[in-house]
């Protein structure tokens, strides 16, 4: 079997503000398998400052993966070999099985796929000035989203308070759901009195209020919190299926928040799953910037979880350079229209072409 893989830059339509600050541009890379004349895909997507796996030698384990491919190890295998290396995990699972399949997009048939049923989703509000983030309030209601979700932090938080305001000020919680993601901005010592202010506006949730690592801090703000709180950052590094284990008896969040790049893509999101569903945890799934190559095989692994929940796969559009595909987002869904076809650089896939 043939193993390669690609470096790819996807550049951003605007810079976009989280709390790690405002990016441009986001790396991925593109594993290409090749057997007996069939091609598969999978998208490794590193996501610089976040990823367990960031770190200066991921291109080089990239092309170990590709000398281990070729020695004759099957995807389970390597993905046990993986363990610290979960946006590889991903891009493996990917990779297999778009190699098996009879169409290397469609990794997993369903009424998604044969565009008969869609997957409700939330809509994002980036970070940035109230100004900017009332807009993409607005434009986001205005396309049918249902559930509003914001990256606070990077203003005033009166301000971000206000902006919540204006959403129930025209919508109950009955109509439109609001989660926000603090992404760990408040400290310990701050962080209930600003979440009993964030509840009393009826919000869904809230991801990761205070930075990661604090599990004592974290475990008490989960027991008395007065606003449902999801775990996402603090998922990522913990790989073996004990500490896993460990976190959840820890801390007892009412959600998590699973990141298939970031924490060991299917096969280590159905690990998490299960022992959440064991504690009576909630869970949902989201994107993390990938590609659409990558989104692609989130959101057909999504759908067949039959979950009730929003799900956070509306981050394909994002991107100058994405690759067209059958995704679209119409009407708060995210639909797969297999009368639209994938438009690939061949040059960059070395003519891969289905």
């Amino acid at each position: 079997m043939k193993a390669t893989v690609k470096k790819y830059i996807l550049n951003f339509k605007q810079a976009s503000g989280t709390s790690r600050g405002v990016m441009t541009e986001k790396e991925t890379w593109f594993l290409i398998l090749e057997n007996e004349g069939k091609k598969g895909i999978g998208e490794c997507c590193i996501f610089r400052g976040l990823s367990y796996d960031d770190r200066l030698d991921y291109s080089d384990k990239l092309n170990e993966v590709c000398q281990w491919i070729k020695a004759g190890k099957k995807a389970d295998e390597l993905w046990e070999m993986l363990r610290d290396w979960p946006s590889i995990q991903f891009g493996v699972e990917q990779a297999f099985l778009s190699l098996e399949s009879t169409n290397p997009f469609v990794l997993f048939p369903s009424r998604f796929t044969n565009s008969q049923a869609a997957i409700p989703i939330n809509g994002l509000v980036w970070m940035g000035n109230k100004e900017f983030m009332k807009a993409q309030i607005d434009d986001k209601l205005s396309n049918g989203f249902d559930c509003i979700k914001l990256k606070i932090g990077a203003i005033n938080f009166d301000e971000e308070l206000d902006l919540i305001r204006y959403i129930r000020s025209n919508y109950s919680k009955e109509i439109v759901e609001i989660r926000v993601d603090a992404n760990g901005g408040f400290s310990s010592i701050e962080a209930l009195y600003k979440l009993t202010q964030l509840a009393e506006l009826d919000l869904h949730s809230i991801e990761q209020p205070i930075k990661k690592i604090q599990y004592d801090s974290m475990s008490e703000l989960c027991r008395i919190t007065p606003l449902p709180i999801a775990l996402d950052e603090e998922l990522i590094g913990v790989v073996n299926l004990n500490d896993k284990e460990n976190l959840l008896d820890k801390i007892m969040p009412q959600y998590i928040i699973l990141k298939p790049s970031l924490v060991g893509g299917f096969k280590g999101s159905q690990e998490w799953i299960r022992l959440a569903e064991e504690r009576n945890i909630g869970w949902w799934i989201t994107s993390a910037l990938e590609s659409n190559i990558g989104l692609n095989a989130i959101a057909q692994w999504t759908y067949n979880l039959e979950s009730t929940m929003l799900q956070g796969l509306g981050t394909g559009a994002l991107f100058t350079n994405n690759f067209s595909s059958p995704l679209i987002v119409k009407n708060g869904h995210l639909w797969y229209d297999d009368s639209l076809k994938w438009d690939l650089d061949f040059n960059l896939f070395d003519d891969f072409i289905v």
